[in-house]
């Protein structure tokens, strides 16, 4: 009988759930491919997040790895359950084949460095078409 009442003790245990308090940042989708564009193109895309945490989240930098990748983020604290934007502009001159940059955007979240990504191939003009 012990033993029924220590296993069953311990099947319960797993099953709680632990909230760790403070920010959190969920993309809707943390990637986007822009697929093929020609060589000069810019595009940009913009993610929407939500601070799903349960304290108000603050973004103090979004880092990008390259002059060609700039952002656009909200400089005020966003409220539990409050939703934003980051918007990725890619300029593609002087770039070809496949592209990965990765925006770093670090913030006072319970995981501080969160990751969005966005990838497309850059292809060279056709000069007949010019």
């Amino acid at each position: 009988m012990l033993l029924c009442i220590a296993t069953f003790g311990y099947s319960q245990e797993g099953k709680e759930i632990e909230i760790i308090p403070g920010p959190v940042i969920t993309f809707e989708e943390p990637t986007h491919d822009f697929g093929d564009i020609n060589q000069g193109d810019k595009v940009e895309h913009t993610f929407a997040f939500e601070n799903s945490g349960n304290e108000p989240l603050l973004i103090t930098d979004v880092r990008v790895t390259c002059g060609c990748t700039a952002t656009e983020w909200p400089r005020n604290p966003i409220a539990p359950g409050g939703k934003s934007t980051i918007t990725v502009q890619f300029n593609s001159a002087g770039k070809k084949g496949m592209q990965k940059k990765v925006v770093t955007i670090v913030s006072n979240a319970v995981s501080p460095l969160n990751q969005i990504t966005i990838t497309t191939n850059v292809v060279l003009k056709d000069k007949d078409t010019e």
